[in-house]
């Protein structure tokens, strides 16, 4: 694909898409994994360790009818804080729903008695199979995380969220950039808003972008020391800057989070960041990248027990 909105294929440039646009770019999207599969009998498996509960169900009519389930702590202890977890807001983010699912299989009980984990291992399914950033409705998840949202994936995790929202210490949002983000995503993205595509570059390595309302700069680098033990931390460009934000610290920049309607914004938990794992890297592999989602989720968890509310 050409980094130039003009080449994309679908629309007119310099004119937003209209609901023709929207259906053709749907109509090309192709079934390429199994959500069943991959995720939900991974979930299944989790049942005999965990409370495995449903939240709801997307029904994309020809396109299928997706489950959402949630896992948390099976001995659920009023008393004790919360740690959220949520992995695959954009679908094709793939270590971030696998991180998240691995987490759970083999460390979270290391946290029983000490703090109440709910996770969402995959928010946006119908993304999941397409491998896709956006929902059938060419709707970004993560630019949506507000009332009366318009995307159906965003508004279900808010509604399982909202009981617990104040008792919430820590969440972890689980997320990638790929190479895709610039040769497919970012030109159809600035194509359906008909402006032109600027090319921002991929950073090689994992990163952290924090709130800039609630940065937490040490618990930023604390997860960044830990998944560093396990694949390489993203240096900034040329401009001191990854994807067109300044570094504010090794591996990290800062979003105003309630402002884009991101997920990790959706609570005023104390600790908060997402996760950007490279998986098109040389130098790390599917594996690694499930690890770093586990060794960041791991470490947060750690120090935010370690200094509480």
């Amino acid at each position: 694909m050409a980094n130039d909105d003009s080449n994309y294929p679908i629309g007119t440039p310099g004119v937003p898409w209209g609901t023709h646009e929207v259906a053709q770019w749907r109509a090309g999207q192709v079934r390429r994994r199994s959500y069943q599969g991959e995720v939900l009998d991974a979930i299944e498996r989790l049942r005999s360790r965990f409370e495995v509960e449903a939240y709801g169900e997307l029904d994309y009519g020809a396109d299928g009818r997706y489950p959402l389930f949630s896992v948390r702590s099976r001995d659920w202890n009023d008393d004790l804080p919360v740690a959220l977890v949520t992995g695959g807001v954009h679908g094709y983010e793939t270590s971030g729903v696998q991180g998240a699912l691995q987490f759970l299989d083999r460390h979270a009980a290391d946290y029983a008695g000490r703090i109440r984990l709910l996770v969402a291992p995959c928010i946006s399914p119908w993304g999941y199979e397409r491998i896709h950033r956006w929902n059938p409705d060419a709707i970004d998840p993560n630019r949506s995380f507000r009332r009366e949202s318009p995307a159906r994936e965003s508004a279900a995790l808010l509604d399982l969220v909202a009981p617990l929202r104040d008792r919430i210490l820590l969440h972890m949002d689980l997320h990638e950039t790929t190479d895709s983000d610039e040769t497919e995503f970012r030109p159809a993205l600035a194509a359906r808003e008909g402006e032109a595509f600027l090319p921002e570059g991929i950073p090689d390595g994992f990163y952290l972008c924090a709130d800039s309302a609630n940065p937490q700069p040490e618990f930023q680098q604390a997860v960044i020391a830990a998944v560093a033990r396990v694949t390489h931390i993203a240096p900034a460009d040329e401009k001191g800057e990854i994807i067109g934000s300044p570094v504010v610290a090794p591996g990290v920049i800062e979003y105003d989070y309630a402002q884009l309607g991101l997920c990790a914004g959706i609570t005023p938990a104390r600790y908060t960041t997402t996760t950007e794992v490279y998986p098109d890297s040389p130098r790390a592999t599917p594996e690694q990248c499930n690890a770093a989602q586990v060794a960041a989720v791991r470490a947060a968890i750690e120090y935010a027990l370690g200094r509480g509310r």
